[in-house]
């Protein structure tokens, strides 16, 4: 077994292996195809994990669409969000044994480096992203490197198709808002979240659950509905901001106009978190730094959460604090994927998050 271009394969192409359903682009911004590949070889130092559950979030479209200068190669699996079961195990791993629940987040650590070292995996910077740096889980299996550092334990009490929605959208808006390093948004502040996709609805929930106030915007009726529904205390159109202004703003779209206007929405020493990706022409922003500076405004990214932030998150989820499931509004079957996607590119899909959790 080899180590190209990301992908885990076998050194001979000809090679008979067992099959699985996955879904598959070609070229990108192609049509996804639902195909038959061979099943992942194990890697050093890692697991083979039955896909129970897979979420699909903005970023695989990003991926599907070019934007991901991580993906160095095609044909490409996307699917980055999923849950599961131990399949196999490499040689030497500890602590975990076949038909464990687990989970992993988006950016996997590499385990030895010092930014590992300190816990702050999801900044690694040879980190492993499945979806991204190798074929991700919109397929029956995924294989794993650097399974020690990355497993997360699931408890029976969190279901399969929550737990797909922690790698990145639960868990990024989590460490996002609550912890030190980053907005640690306290109870009694006001915080307007950009955006009412899945980080957008993660992040009302968490800030609600510390005691913020909380303001929606959205450009759909259905979206600002469901972020009521979850606890924004108001709701608005983009259209209709005037005025208002925040002790913390959250960009959970991705775009650099809304990037703009949250920072002038903060107060001063406010805290603006950008968790939506600036991609393509968007990469480059000109924001308002007249406005950092004169008001003393901090600005920070968020990329994910460390495996080292993930018990705390299980206990909230545990304890009754915090409900994942509320967001989850839609189950398919793998051969949905395509269509799903595609809806994607009009922001004609469903609000909430869609779980791919059956794979025949």
């Amino acid at each position: 077994m080899v180590e190209q271009a990301g992908h885990w394969q076998c050194p001979n192409p000809d090679a008979i292996l067992p099959k699985m359903k996955a879904a598959q682009f070609s070229d990108f911004a192609a049509p996804l195809e639902i195909i038959d590949l061979p099943e992942p070889e194990l890697p050093p130092g890692g697991v083979i994990i039955r896909v129970k559950a897979a979420g699909i979030c903005r970023s695989d479209w990003h991926a599907w669409q070019g934007h991901d200068p991580d993906i160095k190669s095609l044909p490409h699996v996307p699917g980055h969000e999923f849950s599961g079961t131990i399949e196999a195990l490499a040689a030497g791993i500890r602590g975990w044994q076949i038909g464990d629940r687990v989970t992993v987040p988006f950016a996997c650590g590499c385990g030895q480096c010092n930014q590992c070292a300190d816990g702050h995996t999801q900044v690694c910077p040879d980190q492993f992203q499945p979806g991204f740096t190798a074929n991700g889980a919109f397929a029956e299996y995924i294989a794993l490197p650097f399974a020690e550092t990355n497993l997360i334990r699931l408890p029976e009490s969190v279901d399969f198709a929550s737990a797909a929605s922690l790698g990145c959208r639960f868990a990024t808006a989590y460490r996002a808002l609550a912890h030190p390093d980053q907005a640690a948004l306290k109870a009694g502040e006001k915080v307007v979240i950009f955006g009412c996709g899945g980080v957008g609805l993660s992040a009302i929930m968490i800030a609600r659950s510390l005691g913020a106030e909380v303001i929606a915007v959205d450009i759909r009726d259905e979206a600002l509905a469901f972020a009521a529904r979850l606890g924004a205390a108001a709701t608005f159109h983009p259209d209709e901001l005037k005025g208002l202004s925040a002790q913390v703003t959250v960009d959970a779209i991705g775009s650099a106009k809304v990037c703009a206007t949250a920072i002038e929405s903060l107060t001063p020493h406010g805290r603006h978190v950008q968790i939506g990706l600036l991609l393509g022409e968007e990469s480059n922003p000109c924001l308002p730094m007249g406005q950092v500076i004169s008001k003393e405004l901090k600005l920070i990214g968020s990329h994910g959460m460390g495996v080292s932030g993930y018990q705390e998150l299980l206990d909230q989820i545990a304890g009754g604090k915090l409900n994942p499931s509320r967001i989850v509004t839609s189950r398919i079957a793998i051969g949905d994927l395509p269509a799903t996607m595609a809806a994607m590119s009009t922001f004609d899909n469903a609000c909430g998050v869609t779980i791919v959790d059956r794979f025949n």
